[in-house]
């Protein structure tokens, strides 16, 4: 069985060194839906999850050391990025898509979605450091349609109201599956394909 995730992937760092990753599913199994990945400096891996049917999910497809099942609001205007998931407080400002970007924008959406195309593009990805294909356990396969790519130029966060910097690399990379986002904040736009015998 395959499912497909459609929507936005958002990746920072911040100068605390704490490192966030952010899914934002309008289109999902589960309905719209949305989560926050989070690595604390001492390598914590904290799931943020909307509900428990989608922390259940993440959990099973990724790796955390702590799971919590949160309010997650993500709200989008523009370039403007608003979320509030449990403890956490982040505002980014998308910027300017790269050389990357516009050349992600060239493929037709419906090609850029299959597991196929994006198997070939896995040993491309993995010359910078990168993947769009891997094991994703528990016998689950993932793969990583992605369309579009904006870097951040600007972001702001705090956890229980304590600051936690602005904008900063994805450095070190997170940890949660076989791959970690571009270490170049930023933004994709991406169908993430997942199959499993035993898949929602």
């Amino acid at each position: 069985m395959r499912v497909r995730y459609d929507g936005w992937i958002l990746g920072t760092g911040t100068t605390s060194g704490t490192r966030l990753v952010v899914g934002h599913w309008p289109r999902s199994p589960l309905g719209p839906v949305s989560d926050v990945m989070v690595e604390r400096p001492d390598g914590h891996r904290l799931l943020l999850a909307q509900t428990a049917e989608l922390a259940d999910f993440v959990a099973a497809t990724y790796t955390f050391d702590e799971v919590r099942v949160v309010p997650v609001a993500v709200g989008r205007a523009a370039e403007h990025w608003v979320v509030h998931a449990g403890p956490l407080a982040l505002r980014v400002t998308a910027g300017r898509r790269p050389a990357l970007g516009r050349v992600l924008r060239t493929v037709p959406s419906p090609l850029a979605r299959t597991p196929a195309w994006v198997g070939l593009l896995d040993p491309i990805a993995r010359l910078a450091g990168m993947r769009t294909r891997g094991s994703a356990g528990n016998g689950r396969t993932e793969w990583y349609g992605v369309q579009d790519l904006h870097l951040l130029r600007a972001a702001a966060a705090s956890w229980d109201g304590a600051d936690l910097g602005g904008l900063a690399p994805v450095r070190p990379p997170v940890r949660f599956g076989f791959g970690s986002v571009p270490p170049t904040p930023s933004v994709v736009r991406v169908t993430t394909t997942i199959a499993s015998s035993t898949a929602v």
